[in-house]
């Protein structure tokens, strides 16, 4: 019962009895997910109510009764299949015996398992029973689902939720087990079992046999990795190595041998997002027991890349099963993480190769995302208005054609001042997570293109006063929603369609019409 400790302590008390009395409940609610425990506590407790040393907590597993209760054999312990006998005809023949004493315990005791499954006229059947139940008859139930059970069974039994059991606690548990059975293992093998069991120490125990075989004897990370289908942690490693060095070859490559290993590319991106999460602690907390290569990739990659590859992992592999294929899915996963990292040096020089020959050498991008930051962590920053109209930033950036990142960066800025050799831009400060060192140079290259001379490009973050684009391009959208809405309303059509049949406008239909509608 590893793992329970808030269970056993309350069924202990009730047999002991903490004032010398015993306080026994009629039914037992035992629930929590498969493989914690429920159905071997049930019948631990049956031990504990007819062991024949007298009701205890400490059955004495030598006497008849232990040993058949251990042995699924002894006849007043009846134990059910509730998702094999749903029928109500199932539990009436079972209730018909309730009223007859034992036939050698202290108690009968009915034990149903998966008791959620019982139809509703089982559950009315059963109810009768529990609402007065002979003294000399105990229920024990145990579910998955205990939401599916009336209200009317649940208030009448005491409920004990069990809990799905975390990693450490589940390997830690692994190795005692191997450590009596003088079974080599190492750590690393049994945390994979242990996350794969996900919550349940039987699953975990039923893989580890199975990593024992697959083993020969021992339990190795390599075996379990091949048993489980993953992928090689140097594979991950490399991944990760391969984005931090801005090799995009060498990652496409690793994407290729990881294909001809398996083909489940989620269980991959979930092994990407635990590596990245162990590196992410590596940076806060360092420890000198982590894996090296954990401990090199936490000091090569900074730890706003990590942030970021962590939530970009997660929502890749969320996306995994949208993409035509998982490994197309899996590669546009690590692209993302090459296209967007936070890493100003390695990033500007990546941008820098994705530029035409002539527009590159014009270019030369100082942003302030990074101290504007700090200083809106720090204080609220003051209101900006630009010294120039905003109507010549609202003429100019139409004409710019902008894409991709570098589009809603320029709708969130107004122009200050331009010079021989540089311009500069009020950025909103709600826009200010829209910097990148790539989205500035494309957006730098638009405007030198533009002015037709070589421009330096400078951001400045603030609170702006004025009308972005992109308030302005959400102002027009809102007066052109009330509009439509007016018009429909006021049309004459739908008033009479209103006043002769009842119709209704439905909210949220109707939508303004576009040049391509």
């Amino acid at each position: 019962m590893v793992g329970q400790a808030h269970v056993l302590r309350a069924l202990m008390n009730a047999l002991d009895g903490n004032d010398g009395q015993q306080r026994l409940h009629h039914a037992y609610l035992f629930s929590g997910t498969r493989g914690v425990g429920k159905t071997t506590l049930a019948r631990i407790f049956a031990k504990c109510l007819n062991c024949e040393t007298g009701v205890t907590s400490k059955p004495c597993g030598e006497c008849r009764s232990c040993r058949e209760i251990a042995e699924g054999r002894h006849v007043d312990l009846i134990e059910v299949d509730a998702a094999s006998r749903t029928k109500v005809e199932d539990t009436r023949e079972l209730l018909d015996n309730v009223q007859y004493a034992p036939t050698r315990g202290r108690f009968k005791i009915y034990l149903i398992d998966e008791v959620h499954m019982l139809s509703g006229h089982s559950f009315n059947a059963l109810l009768k029973t529990l609402e007065e139940p002979p003294p000399h008859v105990k229920f024990l139930f145990a579910t998955t689902d205990p939401q599916k059970l009336p209200v009317t069974i649940l208030s009448r039994c005491l409920q004990f939720n069990l809990k799905r059991m975390p990693v450490d606690m589940i390997s830690g548990h692994l190795a005692t087990v191997l450590q009596k059975e003088n079974i080599h293992f190492n750590d690393n093998a049994l945390r994979i079992l242990a996350r794969a069991a996900d919550g349940s120490m039987r699953d975990a125990l039923s893989l580890t046999d199975q990593a024992i075989v697959a083993g020969g004897g021992a339990v190795r990370e390599e075996d379990v990795q091949d048993m489980l289908g993953l992928l090689p942690h140097e594979h991950l490693i490399g991944l990760l190595q391969s984005v931090a060095d801005d090799d995009g070859m060498r990652m496409l490559g690793i994407v290729a041998q990881m294909a001809q290993l398996t083909t489940d590319f989620i269980a991959a991106a979930d092994s990407l997002i635990a590596l990245l999460h162990s590196v992410a602690v590596q940076q806060v907390v360092v420890a000198d027991d982590v894996d090296a290569d954990v401990a090199a990739l936490a000091k090569t990659l900074a730890a706003a890349d990590v942030q970021l590859y962590y939530q970009m992992a997660l929502h890749g592999r969320r996306d995994l099963p949208l993409a035509p294929d998982p490994r197309s899915g899996f590669e546009m996963l690590m692209l993302r993480m090459l296209a967007f990292r936070l890493d100003d040096g390695k990033a500007a020089q990546q941008d820098s190769t994705y530029s035409t020959p002539v527009e590159k050498k014009k270019i030369v991008v100082e942003s302030e995302s990074k101290e504007a930051v700090v200083v809106r962590q720090e204080k609220p920053r003051p209101s900006v208005t630009p010294p120039q109209t905003t109507n010549d930033w609202h003429t100019i950036f139409p004409q710019l054609n902008l894409s991709g990142m570098a589009l809603p960066l320029a709708q969130h800025c107004l122009l200050e001042s331009v010079t021989d050799d540089q311009i500069t831009l009020l950025l909103d400060e709600s826009g200010s997570n829209l910097q990148s060192p790539r989205a500035e140079a494309q957006l730098g290259e638009a405007l030198a293109k533009h002015f037709g001379r070589e421009l330096k490009l400078q951001f400045k973050t603030a609170v702006l006063s004025e009308e972005t684009p992109e308030k302005r391009g959400l102002r027009e959208q809102a007066e052109k929603q009330a509009a439509a809405e007016a018009a429909i309303r006021n049309d004459p059509f739908v008033r009479q369609l209103q006043e002769t049949f009842g119709a209704v406008i439905v909210p949220g239909s109707i939508r303004p019409h576009t040049k391509s509608d």
